[in-house]
């Protein structure tokens, strides 16, 4: 029996000190990433705006937006990969409720 799908949304924040080439490269890693184990159904590239606070002496960072359906466990791993990956600053994943 294949497990419920649950609705999601993540946001990260990338440092902008690496440059474009990098910034486009996590992009597209983290969609990638998610397409493999989600299915997506929005993604929205917000670009490069100001933080509501300085995190690590940076004002700006460039924001990525993913609504997305998949397993229960997957945001977890999800999250795990968001923690040890160079370049970004934030991330959030929340469940949305229906």
């Amino acid at each position: 029996m294949a497990k419920a799908q649950e609705n999601y949304e993540t946001i990260a924040i990338f440092s902008l000190t690496e440059g474009e080439e990098n910034i486009a490269a996590l992009s597209e890693r983290f969609k990638t990433l998610i397409e493999e184990n989600a299915t997506v159904n929005n993604v929205e590239e917000w670009g490069k705006r100001r933080l509501a606070y300085p995190i690590n002496d940076e004002t700006e960072g460039h924001y990525l937006f993913i609504e997305f359906t998949s397993a229960p466990d997957f945001p977890a791993e999800l999250d795990r990969i968001y923690k040890i990956t160079e370049g970004v600053l934030r991330s959030l994943i929340v469940a949305k409720t229906n």
